[in-house]
């Protein structure tokens, strides 16, 4: 069965994602920030790694660039699951869970805003665009014979200038898959569903590190964006919810509590007293 409250029309729903995601590339791209001030925050987030010994993307990285059976499909992973598992998430959701559909979408929409802040305030050279003596492999660009992507993320050839390849800070790569990671252990009933709500994310954070694409701190930052983006979600939805929950407006614009019968529903007065005679 599915729970049996709809959300909104799928075109209106659509169309809101579409104006969100808009927003969000263009202003990914507008946020590139200056190139020697992304380098330094992506060595400072180095550095910070190595001091805690947490630097978990150069072992990754090192077997990736070494083995192909591994890097391909990581590279695969990195650049086409994150536009095709999101909106599938969101689909399942509105088709067999309707009743969560308003608050994933908000957690999603809320979060991703969060992101884009991060990428403005904080803009981050990933590890594969950090000079070749810190040891890392661009595996997008070692394999990219294999793909449609070229030597600049994960862009198709030649329109590399239409992403911004110093917005790792937060991963949102991460940020989504647990997201959907979430939702599917949450609403799955099946144990397939269950167990892809842990693989998915966990797969995600190893790809972006691997291929050089995030530090393990980005990765770090995205679930915490998550967090917030759901503490943030839960707020609104509960504001909302006590908003249309406060009073019932009536004709003439009178207030009624949700108890109280309107007038067409109240007795007659020779009905009370005719009860009153029993």
């Amino acid at each position: 069965m599915t729970d049996r409250q709809k959300p909104a029309r799928w075109w209106a729903e659509l169309l809101l994602l579409g104006l969100v995601y808009g927003a969000y590339t263009g202003g990914r791209l507008l946020a590139r920030g200056d190139v020697h001030l992304a380098v330094g925050h992506g060595l400072a987030i180095l550095r910070t790694e190595e001091l805690l010994g947490i630097d978990l993307e150069r072992p990754l990285n090192r077997l990736f660039s070494h083995q192909g059976l591994l890097g391909i499909p990581a590279d695969f992973v990195y650049a086409s699951l994150h536009y095709l598992v999101t909106p599938a998430v969101l689909v399942w959701l509105y088709l067999r869970h309707p009743r969560h559909y308003r608050g994933a979408r908000t957690w999603l929409v809320v979060s991703t805003l969060l992101g884009l802040v991060g990428f403005t305030l904080m803009p981050t050279c990933p590890p594969r665009l950090l000079d070749a003596a810190y040891g890392f492999t661009d595996t997008m660009a070692q394999y990219s014979a294999y793909g449609w992507w070229g030597a600049e993320a994960s862009a198709p050839r030649g329109l590399g200038g239409l992403t911004n390849q110093y917005a790792a800070m937060p991963s949102l790569h991460v940020g989504w898959a647990l997201w959907c990671g979430v939702l599917l252990w949450r609403h799955g009933r099946h144990p397939l569903l269950r167990a892809l709500g842990i693989a998915y994310p966990a797969v995600t954070t190893l790809v972006v590190m691997g291929t050089a694409n995030h530090y393990f701190l980005d990765a770090a930052a995205g679930a915490v964006v998550m967090a917030a983006g759901y503490a943030i979600s839960r707020l609104l939805s509960a504001r909302t919810a006590g908003f249309r929950g406060t009073t019932t407006i009536v004709s003439g614009g009178w207030d009624t509590s949700a108890r109280e019968l309107l007038p067409a529903q109240r007795p007659a007065p020779e009905d009370d007293t005719a009860a009153a005679a029993r």
